[in-house]
């Protein structure tokens, strides 16, 4: 085997590493915005499981974060709450580098 073929497969392995982190990651996430989202939408008990299952489903719809967004905005417009799309997305983005962390902790 050639020292090319060696670096391929390295690539290739770390490649599928990070993939599995990202996809881990952001399962993570979609579980803190989930719980998020519940508490503020008034949930309690089984019904905060079964709405971050929601949104984990929710997340399965298109490539991107604008499912997951489009899901809870809805939520939370069906209770009349004012929180916004960029609110929603920051929030995101603070639960993804929150979970990126707790994974790399162990």
């Amino acid at each position: 085997m050639s020292t090319f073929d060696d670096r391929e497969k390295g690539f290739e392995k770390k490649f599928a590493h990070d993939e599995e982190l990202r996809f881990k990651a952001e399962a993570r996430r979609n579980k803190m915005i989930g719980e998020w989202a519940a508490e503020r939408l008034g949930m309690t008990g089984s019904d905060v499981e079964d709405y971050v299952k929601a949104v984990r489903r929710a997340d399965f719809e298109e490539a991107g974060d604008d499912d997951v967004v489009r899901k809870i905005s809805k939520d939370f417009a069906e209770k009349s709450l004012a929180i916004s799309d960029d609110e929603i997305r920051a929030q995101l983005s603070e639960f993804l580098a929150q979970a990126v962390s707790d994974i790399e902790a162990g």
